[in-house]
This record gives C-alpha cells, structure tokens and sequence, in this order.
C-alpha cells in the first residue's frame, strides 16, 4: 500500500535489503548498538538499526529522505529548495488508512 501510494504520487520508493553482513558497523563499545555505520551503505545500516527497535513481524518502513530532501533547481513537481519528499506518498498513504 505504501508502494502504491509513493506511485501514486509521484514520488520513487523501492525496497533496500537488510544485508545481515553491514551488522557489524553498529556495533558499539558504549551502548546497545550505534546509529552510524561507515561512509557507504548509510541507508542500509540506518535500516539494520531501526530495525532494531521494530517488533517482530510488524511490518515498517524506512523513509531514508537525506540525499532527497533539497534540491539545488527547480523540479516540475517542487521549487528549489526543500522537497518534502515523503510527504504526500505518506498524506497519501494514510488518506486511505480509514476506509
């Protein structure tokens, strides 16, 4: 439904893996695990730590929105500047969450 919604909108969503082998870079010698992996992978090893915190088998997403969410020109669908990129695949999303 979430992948429909960001389709519906405009906006691109795909399924980035949870690779077990990137576990590793949230190991930390001070907590339970840390929110910072090395320099490649950062998507993927922000997912491996929320998922962390996810109950088992309830299903979540992950809107890693960092390289998105400015722009330097203007897009047709947003003007230089702040995207907002999720917003409307989530207003969308969630429009339909009561029928």
């Amino acid at each position: 439904a979430l992948w429909r919604s960001a389709d519906a909108t405009g906006e691109r969503a795909w399924p980035l893996p949870l690779f077990e082998d990137y576990k590793p870079q949230l190991k930390s010698e001070h907590a339970d695990v840390k929110n910072l992996g090395e320099r490649y992978g950062g998507a993927l090893t922000a997912g491996l730590f929320l998922q962390e915190w996810v109950p088992k088998g309830l299903p979540w997403a992950h809107f890693d929105i960092a390289g998105s969410a400015w722009t330097g020109k203007e897009q047709p669908y947003c003007p230089k500047g702040a995207t907002g990129v999720g917003v409307r695949t989530l207003a969308h999303w969630m429009s339909g969450l009561g029928a």
